[in-house]
């Protein structure tokens, strides 16, 4: 039998336990009837692999098409891939997934009898995230330019035939500059495209916002001065690029209005969209009116918010809300932060100060604030870029104590380290010596720091919300620790340990580009062989810890049934886009013990 035990006690298990234990007996998961056809983002660990993990961790199963259809091939990745997946080269210059192909899959799906979706259109409209930022009007079907409206119409008109159907539509607002290294794209024309989307605007409002007026504030300032000019022996080429990055903007703008139109239009509260915001700027840049000209075509309960590689977190975890009528899903929270700079952006890619991000996504989970701490059931830390640079520990220090407090009051936490890496490898040392990492309701601080907030308050929503009902299963705890497993490691392992080393190994021994080891061809190998040595001895602590965790399994009336993690292994690291800024790898478990 499950041994129960009481909140107040549950911080003694959390770091001790010896001796051989007993297998936790878990039931297996029912039979399969709670599939979602999912066309992801694209084909990065974010909008895969993890997405899977939170899915199964709440029961659900993800269906998806093949890879194919939605992977994005930066620049000379095209030709190795179709190679080695049997496909038909692709074009060089849109190495992307295929709208027509995902357009007929989702079709498949619903003929199947599927009645969940959730489905990126930057992926069903463009081919994915890069791809959108190059975004055209049309897409090709049967030899022909298929236009993008006629494809939202179709898929919705299809979808919403059905009224048992509920459909999450996720969308973006295009980043401020397109991506280098693909279809040709350099760093001065990033930068020099950055700079002129990130300065100041003239704000619109009311019958202001139109395409017309939006379109004239690309090219102009807050004063009406000319942002059009540039200098040195490429500036035609910028000035040429420029205006072709307007139209896309323009394109995109007007494709995600005409998708947000056709939604009021059915009427049906089938349909659920989200629209994340790409890298920004905290100045008044010239996302400004394109977010002010959504916003204003938005149903009741959709949003738009900070952070694009969180999107399917957020829809998984809502749609999981939305399916059961117990309020007790919707936990007490109490926020705390560290580090005295939470008043501003996390990073110079975000548009609003931490604290109204964190807000705003606490109001999207229907979480609900407490004036302390005391009255939480669930209390969420997070740790900010440090105001005083001599004071660094002093602030990691109060929130591992404060830490620790939770945990011997059985408060379950949600940790966010949005210090951007100033903390170096510091913080993370002390809460593997200080803390029981496989005992957060969730974490995040890897990749962006405009994500976190949504991937961890997402995750740590659609954890707690299981806890209380209850529904739990051998593979369902098994998906929730690789959610939290994969988020740990790769932020305490790789980004600020072996991430440097093998930028430095790609740079000054191989003489490549980190960003993407195909262009020119580097050997890869050897580059997965310095990722697997170095992982070996960064991870080695960090699983030790999860080893001697306990995790939360049940919460009911108040009590915590808790469960020991089981071994965990690392196997089959891979760089899913053939360059250093992420990696991925499986995660082997073995099983709970009492």
């Amino acid at each position: 039998m499950n041994k129960r035990i009481p909140a107040a006690a549950l911080a003694l298990c959390l770091l001790t336990g010896c001796g051989a234990r007993a297998p936790l007996e878990l039931p297996e998961a029912e039979a399969d009837s709670t599939a979602v056809a999912y066309v992801p983002l694209d084909d990065r660990p974010d909008n895969v692999g993890r997405v899977v993990y939170l899915a199964e961790s709440l029961g659900y199963t993800l269906n998806m098409p093949e890879e194919w259809t939605y992977k994005t091939l930066l620049d000379g990745q095209s030709e190795d891939y179709c190679a080695e997946n049997g496909l038909e080269p692709m074009p060089q210059s849109f190495p992307h997934g295929s709208p027509s192909a995902l357009y007929d899959w989702v079709l498949e799906q619903e003929a199947a009898g599927c009645d969940r979706y959730i489905l990126s259109m930057d992926q069903m409209l463009y081919g994915g995230l890069v791809a959108s930022r190059v975004a055209g009007t049309t897409a090709e079907r049967n030899g022909m330019d298929w236009p993008l409206t006629e494809l939202i119409d179709g898929l919705l008109d299809a979808l919403a035939a059905d009224p048992g159907n509920e459909v999450w539509l996720l969308d973006s607002v295009m980043r401020l500059a397109p991506t280098v290294g693909y279809a040709g794209g350099t760093l001065e024309y990033y930068n020099a495209m950055r700079t002129m989307g990130a300065a100041p605007r003239k704000t619109l409002t009311g019958d202001e916002l139109t395409l017309e007026n939006i379109r004239h504030t690309y090219n102009t300032d807050a004063d009406g001065d000319n942002l059009l000019h540039f200098e040195g022996e490429n500036a035609d080429a910028l000035y040429d690029g420029a205006l072709r990055y307007m139209e896309h903007r323009l394109d995109k703008l007007a494709l995600s209005a005409a998708l947000l139109e056709k939604v009021q239009s059915l009427g049906s509260g089938q349909f659920h969209v989200l629209i994340g915001i790409d890298d920004s700027s905290s100045e008044d840049c010239i996302q400004k009116n394109e977010i002010a000209y959504l916003q204003t075509r938005l149903q009741d309960g959709d949003v738009i918010l900070s952070g694009v590689d969180d999107l399917a977190f957020k829809a998984v975890t809502k749609l999981y809300l939305s399916e059961t009528e117990d309020t007790r899903v919707y936990p007490h929270v109490f926020v705390s932060y560290f580090g005295g700079t939470e008043n501003q952006p996390a990073c110079e890619y975000d548009y609003k100060p931490l604290t109204e991000i964190v807000d705003e996504h606490i109001d999207y989970f229907g979480m609900k604030r407490v004036p302390s701490a005391e009255q939480a059931e669930v209390q969420i830390l997070v740790l900010t870029q440090p105001a005083d640079e001599g004071k660094k520990q002093t602030y990691y220090d109060e929130l591992i104590r404060t830490l620790n407090v939770c945990e011997k009051k059985g408060q379950l936490v949600i940790l966010i380290d949005a210090g951007n890496g100033r903390y170096g490898t510091a913080f993370h040392d002390a809460l593997v010596k200080k803390a029981a990492l496989g005992g957060f309701l969730s974490y995040a601080g890897f990749l962006d720091m405009a994500i976190v907030t949504g991937t961890a308050l997402s995750h740590g929503a659609a954890r707690y919300a299981h806890l209380v009902l209850g529904q739990t299963s051998q593979s369902e705890e098994a998906a929730f620790q690789k959610t939290l497993a994969d988020s740990i490691i790769k932020d305490f392992c790789y980004k600020n340990v072996v991430r440097e080393d093998i930028l430095s190994y790609v740079r000054n021994e191989l003489g490549g580009d980190p960003n993407n080891f195909c262009n020119p061809e580097l050997d890869r190998s050897a580059i997965t062989a310095r990722l697997e040595a170095g992982m070996e001895q960064a991870a080695a602590p960090v699983l030790k810890n999860l080893e001697r965790s306990r995790m939360c399994i049940r919460l009911t009336d108040g009590a915590a049934e808790t469960a020991r993690w089981g071994t965990v292994s690392l196997s089959s690291y891979r760089f899913p886009w053939y360059r250093a800024f992420e990696i991925d790898m499986d995660i082997t478990l073995g099983p709970l013990s009492q």
